[in-house]
C-alpha cells in the first residue's frame, strides 16, 4: 500500500506564540518550530500500515522552507520520501485553500491508497482540513479515528464521538484523520536520523503543483484577522488571610466575581 501522511510544522506550544503586527497572521519566526505532535501519531500509524501491508509512506507538507526540519523528523521515524510545497505566495492561506493545495500535491504522488492526517494542528485548531481534503479528492473520509485497520482494499476505523464509539468502514482510496489516542509514536533511532538525510524530498512551487496563486494566500482568504493586541499581563491575585474569618473572605471574593 502507498500511504500519504500529511504533516505540519507548528510553533512549539512551550514557546511564546504571537501574531504578526503587520498582517495579524501567526508569527512563525518568533517561536521554536516543531513537527506537530498529532502528526507524529499520524506518521506512526502510516508506518504501522506499511509494516502490515507493505508499500511505502510519503510525507506531504505545506509550509515555509524551515518546515524541512519537520519533514526530516518524519523521515527519521521511517517514512520513505517526502513532497514539500513551499512558496511565499502561500502565506496566510486559509483552511479551504490549504485543503485544495494539499489535494493538488497528493495528486502528484503515484498510486495513493490511503491518506492519514492528524485531526487538528495546534496552531490553527480548525479540525476540518482532513475532511476538506477528502471532499476535494472525492474520497471517503473517516475522521477522529482512535483505531485503524486495513486489508489493502478497505479501511476500518473506530471513530470517537461525544455519543460513543462508531465503527466505520470505506473502500480505498480514502482519507483518515487520527486523534491523540491512536498510538504512541516511536522515537527516531540514530540510524533513522542518518538515513533521513539521504531520503528524497521533492520541493514544489505553486506552479509545479498546478496551483494558481489567486487561489491561495492571505489576500484570497475567506476570513482575515483585522485587529489584534497582546494579551494583558496577569494582575496580582487577592490574598485572604485567615484569622478566623477566612471562609467569609473567600465567600465574599467569589460573590464579588459572581462565582457564587
Amino acid at each position: 500500500m502507498n500511504v500519504v501522511v500529511l504533516v505540519k510544522q507548528v510553533p512549539d506550544t512551550y514557546s511564546e506564540r504571537k501574531l504578526s503586527a503587520a498582517d495579524h497572521t501567526l508569527d512563525r519566526e518568533s517561536a521554536d518550530a516543531v513537527l506537530d505532535e498529532i502528526n507524529e501519531r499520524a506518521v506512526e500509524e502510516a508506518l504501522l500500515v506499511k509494516e502490515a501491508q507493505g508499500g511505502e509512506v510519503t510525507v506531504v507538507c505545506m509550509g515555509p522552507d524551515r518546515a524541512t526540519d519537520a519533514i526530516r523528523k518524519a523521515l527519521s521515524m521511517g517514512a520513505d520520501k517526502a513532497v514539500h510545497l513551499a512558496d511565499e505566495a502561500l502565506h496566510g492561506t486559509d483552511a479551504p485553500a490549504t485543503a485544495k493545495a494539499l489535494a493538488k500535491v497528493i495528486g502528484t504522488v503515484e498510486g495513493v491508497d490511503l491518506v492519514i492526517a492528524g485531526n487538528e494542528a495546534t496552531d490553527g485548531r480548525s479540525g476540518a482540513v482532513p475532511a476538506m481534503v477528502a471532499e476535494v479528492l472525492g474520497w471517503p473520509q473517516l475522521t477522529f479515528s482512535r483505531k485503524v485497520s486495513t486489508d489493502g482494499s478497505a479501511v476500518k476505523v473506530e471513530r470517537e464521538t461525544d455519543a460513543g464509539i462508531l465503527t466505520v468502514e470505506a473502500g480505498l482510496p480514502a482519507v483518515v484523520s487520527v486523534t491523540e489516542k491512536i498510538n504512541e509514536p516511536r522515537y527516531p533511532s540514530f540510524k533513522g536520523i542518518m538515513a533521513a538525510k539521504k531520503k528524497p524530498v521533492t520541493a514544489l512551487s505553486l506552479a509545479d503543483a498546478g496551483i494558481d496563486a489567486s487561489e491561495v494566500g492571505l489576500a484570497n482568504a475567506g476570513s482575515q484577522v483585522v485587529e489584534s493586541a497582546p494579551k494583558p499581563p496577569k494582575s496580582g491575585g487577592v490574598k485572604v488571610t485567615d484569622e478566623g474569618e477566612g471562609g467569609v473572605g473567600v465567600a465574599e471574593f467569589l460573590a464579588g466575581e459572581k462565582l457564587l
